[in-house]
């Protein structure tokens, strides 16, 4: 019996040439299927040449507040035409939406729905859009075929606003791509943080953190965001701080596997700890914040040392005993290449398509 290929396209409403954890899973997802042999298109707005030869633009971004960040979507009218001839040209088997009811493209594919749809949630925390247009949102949902979140936090938040029901799948990294890039070394012990620079990912509780730390050290900074000219200048004398500004997914991996040690102090918001496991799969280890988004994807104490959101004094302590206690170090290390086994992207695709085929059938 024949194996049957898919043509399957991939939606996403936000900006693929800007950095977001959505954007990286949907990429990450369409190599996965191209790798197992499908026919696979990622539709998504680009702010410039398209990150990828399987990607057709939909047109530049507008920015809009969305869960204490700021989220790059397309709602003009341009865009949408342009998703809706890309889908007729395409003749898709079925259409996998990734956060379904962001304003824009993926919406559109709801309206229209030129073929099987599947939607994956990936936000929790609070929508107020969700809350002022509950009605018109949960009709929308209901569109859909099959709903797919990537934590039980986002099953909760999209249960209570939409209703319905969920599979709970994670979100999935490309375990071999970094365990095999090159790495950015230092020559000082050296900690990365990535991420937007704004109150939610916590970046001033590590640069708080770093007043307790040695004068050898030295501290990654990458992204950008409404605070970054704020906390360049509070912390403008200290000299371990070196601000990288936004990077691509290699300097990325790079800097993940040249690092002795990956923050991510964030408050909330988080629905899944990807970065966790990215850092995980590059074989450094995490110090994280105790929030339930990034329970989600390590285990205390055994794939990464978490600490109280906030609290910069015990995320001190952390980093000071992981560069210090070698040995502890690499216990970290070693649990956390299993993790990320288990979340690897490889896999996700499988359980991704056992999903596509339930659906035709």
């Amino acid at each position: 019996m024949l194996r049957q290929v898919m043509r399957i396209g991939l939606i996403c409403p936000y900006s693929l040439t800007m950095p977001g954890g959505v954007q990286s899973q949907v990429l990450a997802l369409a190599r996965a299927l191209r790798n197992d042999g499908h026919a696979v298109r990622v539709l998504a707005p680009c702010d410039g040449p398209p990150p990828d030869s399987g990607v057709t633009s939909l047109g530049l971004s507008l920015p809009a507040s969305a869960n204490g960040s700021i989220a790059p979507v397309a709602p003009d009218p341009s865009a949408q035409l342009r998703v809706i001839r890309a889908m007729r040209d395409e003749a898709f088997d079925i259409i996998h939406l990734h956060e379904p009811l962001a304003p824009g493209p993926t919406m559109t594919a709801l309206f229209t729905r030129p073929a099987p749809l599947i939607g994956t949630f990936h936000a929790s925390g609070r929508s107020l859009s969700y809350e002022l247009m509950n009605r018109p949102v949960r009709y929308l949902a209901r569109r859909l075929d099959a709903r797919v979140v990537v934590s039980d936090d986002a099953r909760k938040f999209a249960t209570k606003h939409l209703g319905g029901e969920y599979r709970v799948l994670f979100n999935g990294v490309e375990v071999v791509r970094y365990r095999q890039s090159p790495a950015y070394l230092s020559e000082r012990p050296t900690v990365l943080f990535i991420g937007r620079h704004e109150r939610r990912k916590g970046l001033q509780v590590l640069l708080q953190a770093t007043r307790l730390l040695g004068p050898e050290l030295r501290i990654w900074i990458a992204g950008t965001g409404p605070e970054t000219q704020h906390l360049k200048a509070r912390y403008s004398g200290d000299p371990r701080l070196e601000w990288l500004g936004p990077i691509d997914e290699t300097e990325k991996i790079a800097r993940m596997r040249g690092a002795d040690v990956f923050c991510a102090p964030s408050l909330f918001g988080e629905s899944f700890g990807l970065v966790l496991l990215e850092a995980m799969a590059a074989g450094t280890p995490v110090v994280a914040s105790n929030i339930s988004g990034y329970a989600n994807a390590s285990r205390q104490g055994k794939d990464a040392v978490l600490f109280p959101a906030g609290d910069h004094k015990t995320l001190a302590a952390a980093i000071t005993e992981l560069l210090r206690n070698k040995s502890r170090a690499a216990q970290l290390i070693a649990s956390g290449n299993e993790r990320a086994e288990e979340f690897s992207m490889a896999r996700l695709a499988e359980l991704y398509l056992a999903s596509y085929r339930e659906l035709l059938g």
